[in-house]
């Protein structure tokens, strides 16, 4: 543009009765009719819609004054970005397009109507724009709605939208992986929460499919990240029990409860991939060590924070064991159930007098549904044992009723009387059957 055409087109404003020689009326169905004051050559140059509406060529240009007011309909919603896009006709090329909009919403709106009114340079500035600032959830839902219908000119605001190459979806999930599997004492540990939630959600499948499908490289990676977790934490437990490390204690056993917290959400992962097997395997194998340190530990802020992070492991182990996720003999169950139903029962203990004594934070640190799981996972482990150690747990709880009532046996204890008062005459029926005496079932001393 030469300086004598803009200059003229410095003095040209919206509204400017005097120098206008073209009408823009702006009507809405419910009656709304707004007259807006406009120049030809500002309004041709700048939008095709209304080139084409002023030019020889438009049908009813003949009609008397056609040529001098361009009626343009609307909606109510978009009246106000009709008028805005006018006024933008006058400034575009003279003001930086980054101070034109004040929010995505009414970038968004304005793009709408310069898209229906053909104005390139507005266009290219809300597009400019709403491709390089962030969006509100709320805000992006719009522009999916909008953008798509828009052709080539607007489909530079969806890249931040298009589906990543499986390639690079890979490349983030071990990235990730490694880093929510790291070393769990470290300065990424601020990192390491985010890392860990977003591997989950990208392995979840709610109302879309997983970003990643876990086949067997992944897997494998996964359970090489878990081994190498597994190590450090069996690690910890030996050097906090090695009197030859006592200076280090309190530290190793800070870290500890850092490695807990990593443990916890490595077996939501596991889960996940039905792959608990080798992780409870190595629970069971670590399990008097772990109780060891708990017992060994003296400062009370440790002893409450290691007991946390167990339960919350335990409860994901049991589960599986519960299940039948994970198969286990007889001894094992059985030693789980003996190492962990008194440590589950104190720490409930313990959290629960802290609580009575105000200590309002630590209510909120296992969640009920944690306790409900043990409860149940006990009850269901117990029921699958032999009656005679059936027998020796249930005792065993009896006892101390009148110290704790947690966890609640109740159901165990019902289900073993009732398996035990009819055990000679359900075993009488299947000798009978098979031509042997009830006498053979029974064990040998």
């Amino acid at each position: 543009m030469d300086n004598s055409s803009h200059k003229a087109r410095s003095h040209c404003q919206v509204g400017d009765r005097s120098t206008s020689d073209v009408v823009v009326r702006l009507r809405t169905k419910d009656g709304r009719d707004e007259w807006l004051y406009c120049h030809s050559h500002i309004l041709t140059a700048q939008s095709k819609y209304f080139a084409d509406r002023l030019s020889e060529k438009w049908p009813t240009c003949q009609i008397l004054d056609s040529r001098n007011c361009v009626e343009v309909f609307c909606l109510e919603s978009t009246f106000d970005y009709h008028v805005n896009v006018l006024r933008l006709l006058y400034v575009i090329t003279d003001i930086p397009t980054d101070d034109l909009w004040n929010d995505v919403r009414t970038a968004l709106g304005i793009l709408g109507v310069a898209f229906q009114l053909e104005c390139k340079n507005v266009i290219s500035a809300c597009v400019n724009y709403l491709e390089a600032v962030p969006w509100e959830e709320d805000e992006e839902e719009e522009i999916l709605k909008v953008i798509p219908h828009m052709g080539p000119e607007a489909e530079p605001i969806l890249a931040r939208l298009q589906p990543v190459n499986s390639s690079l979806v890979r490349q983030i999930f071990l990235s990730a992986l490694r880093l929510a599997t790291s070393s769990p004492f470290s300065n990424l540990n601020d990192l390491k929460p985010s890392a860990q939630e977003q591997l989950e959600y990208m392995l979840t499948e709610d109302d879309d499919a997983p970003l990643l499908m876990a086949d067997a490289e992944i897997k494998l990676e996964i359970n090489e990240c878990v081994k190498s977790l597994l190590q450090t934490f069996n690690n910890l437990l030996d050097t906090i029990l090695d009197p030859l490390h006592l200076d280090g204690k309190a530290r190793n056993v800070q870290v500890l409860v850092f490695c807990l917290t990593d443990l916890a959400w490595t077996c939501r992962i596991l889960k996940r991939l039905e792959s608990m097997k080798e992780f409870v395997s190595n629970w069971v194998g670590a399990s008097d060590k772990i109780v060891q340190v708990v017992e060994q530990t003296s400062v009370a802020s440790e002893i409450i924070d290691t007991r946390i992070g167990i339960i919350e492991v335990v409860a994901k182990v049991l589960e599986a064991i519960k299940h039948g996720s994970v198969i286990l003999q007889t001894s094992k169950r059985l030693h789980m159930v003996k190492v962990w139903l008194p440590f589950v029962r104190t720490t409930k203990s313990l959290i629960d007098s802290l609580a009575n004594n105000g200590v309002d934070d630590l209510k909120l640190k296992i969640d009920s549904d944690i306790w409900e799981l043990l409860e149940s996972a006990f009850v269901s482990i117990i029921l699958a044992l032999p009656s005679g150690e059936q027998a020796e747990i249930i005792t065993e709880w009896l006892q101390n009723q009148h110290v704790i009532r947690y966890p609640d046996l109740t159901e165990a204890f019902e289900v073993w009387c009732y398996r035990s008062k009819v055990a000679k005459r359900r075993l009488s029926v299947v000798g009978d059957n098979h031509g042997t005496t009830a006498a053979s079932f029974q064990p040998s001393a």
